[in-house]
């Protein structure tokens, strides 16, 4: 019964919040591109420095190993946002060979792989903790598969705004996003059978999904965010972002009030 109920948790949790927050944020995306860079752009933020990275050291791992594993994966996720341009450059670069010297990736494209692999981890993680929750109590384990559906919606919103940008449609941005959150079933499954083992190591999945995120907020999504605005769109761009960091703290405040 533990287990049917760890599976169903997981799959609402992990898919149901992608589709959630498709539903929410796609039907904005077409007259409102910036405005969502900017709730994803906090709502990444907020998800790493108000809820991921407090869990980890909250925890008894090092600090220091910590950052060192918060260190290696802002390097890791730089060499493979090289890494995608260069592959990017190489596939067309031959095709528009007319005398132009660079040839960029579209924006978006590098954040993409970035984004799909903290999604993974993050869910990884979000599975453990929802198995944890449920091998400890039922009622728990519900609470904690909830607070894991909305935390997961708004930061759902700012992935799927990066994916677009590197996807040739819509629903294959959303098909990818959803294909990462099946793997929050996979950690569930494991932390079924191995949660006492897994727990030590969780600390540092959170430090790795959020290595993620920090990466693709600074380095992807608020540079295209930096362009000579009016007042008016500077402000708007400002509550945006606001907006994103404070969804993502109020929920992660509730869900703390619940655990």
């Amino acid at each position: 019964m533990t287990l049917v109920a760890i599976i169903f948790a997981t799959l609402l949790a992990g898919i149901g919040s992608v589709w959630l927050a498709a539903l929410l944020g796609f039907g904005l995306l077409a007259r409102y591109t910036q405005h969502m860079l900017s709730l994803a752009a906090g709502a990444l933020l907020a998800t790493a420095f108000m809820h991921l990275l407090p869990e980890a050291f909250n925890s008894h791992a090092d600090a220091r190993d910590l950052f060192i594993v918060l260190l290696v994966g802002l390097v890791f996720f730089f060499l493979l946002d090289k890494a995608e341009l260069y592959h990017h450059g190489h596939e067309h670069g031959h095709a528009h060979d007319h005398g132009h010297g660079h040839h960029h990736a579209p924006q978006g494209t590098a954040g993409g792989w970035a984004v799909l692999t903290g999604d993974s981890v993050h869910a990884f993680g979000d599975g453990i903790l929802i198995a944890s929750a449920f091998m400890a109590d039922m009622r728990l384990g519900v609470v904690a598969a909830l607070a894991v559906l909305a935390h997961e919606v708004p930061h759902h919103m700012g992935d799927l705004v990066v994916l677009r940008q590197s996807s040739r449609t819509q629903r294959a941005a959303l098909v990818k996003v959803s294909l990462a959150g099946t793997i929050t079933v996979l950690g569930g499954l494991t932390g079924y059978w191995l949660v006492a083992y897994l727990q030590d190591y969780l600390p540092y999945f959170l430090v790795v999904a959020s290595s993620s995120f920090v990466y693709v907020a600074l380095a992807d999504l608020i540079p295209q965010l930096q362009k000579r605005l009016s007042a008016r769109e500077t402000a708007a761009q400002i509550g945006w972002l606001g907006l994103g960091i404070a969804l993502v703290t109020a929920v992660s405040a509730l869900s703390h009030g619940h655990g």
